[in-house]
């Protein structure tokens, strides 16, 4: 393989991993990158080799967090393994459900995310300690199994939509939502990887490669996140949201949707 086209995917996993660790959607980055460079590629495989590099950020990514964020690890525990177990199950009814079906739902999700989320501008500015009860984890566990079902099943906008959960239904702000989307995304991907690794849609060599720059991005993304807090979060937030509704909009148009 030539030089220059692994410098780009290294570059844009790097690039990848540092959105990602702050808001998620480093998929719009890798998995484009990755289908321009095989394009002759089954999509499975694209797809398995995208979640070994953005395991790997997201794995660092929610390590960092967890040593600088105060976590209640209960809660944590409620987060990933629902997560974990619903995207499993998404995985394997992935061809019952037609994304053809999915994609004017989720377009309109996102577009109520984004409108709520600019409208009130307080939205995610203010952390709110609430006991950590059975209806609390309820909500959590709820809330993970939905989204991880999703991500198995489908995946566009995943990191948005834990985001937007935490904050409006665990009173948390946007930090403290991107440091758990982490935890939820991390098991999404590892039950995706768990699936893609054993039916050998997974290109190693590649994978490995961008898998390491997506670190070095993701710690990035962590230290912006950190330093600057919830405010950059939330514009970074409404900039994803809005680029994935643009995204959907125009595979919807162009397959005859709409």
């Amino acid at each position: 393989m030539d030089i220059e086209i692994i410098i780009s995917l290294v570059f844009f996993a790097f690039c990848a991993g540092l959105i990602d660790a702050a808001v998620g959607g480093g998929g719009l980055i890798q998995i484009p990158a990755l289908m321009g460079t095989f394009p002759h590629l089954p999509p499975a495989t694209i797809f398995g080799t995208n979640k070994l590099a953005s395991i790997a950020g997201t794995a660092s990514a929610a390590f960092s967090y967890a040593r600088r964020v105060r976590f209640v690890w209960k809660l944590l525990v409620v987060i990933a393994s629902c997560a974990f177990v619903s995207s499993f199950i998404g995985a394997a009814c992935v061809s019952m459900i037609p994304v053809s079906v999915l994609r004017p739902l989720v377009l309109l999700m996102l577009i109520i995310m984004a409108v709520y989320t600019f409208m009130k501008k307080q939205f995610g500015q203010v952390h709110t300690e609430r006991p950590v009860n059975s209806s609390f984890l309820l909500m959590a566990a709820l809330g993970s199994i939905l989204i991880g079902f999703y991500d198995g099943i489908f995946g566009p906008g995943t990191g948005s939509f834990f985001i937007f959960f935490f904050i409006r239904f665990l009173s948390v702000d946007f930090l403290h939502a991107s440091a758990l989307s982490k935890i939820g995304n991390l098991m999404t991907n590892l039950a995706a990887l768990s699936f893609f690794i054993p039916t050998g849609h997974v290109l190693f060599g590649i994978g490995l490669g961008m898998a390491l720059a997506n670190i070095f991005g993701s710690l990035m993304g962590v230290r912006l996140a950190l330093k600057y807090g919830s405010g950059l979060i939330r514009i970074l937030f409404l900039i994803l949201v809005s680029i994935l509704i643009i995204r959907l909009t125009y595979q919807m148009v162009t397959a005859g949707f709409m």
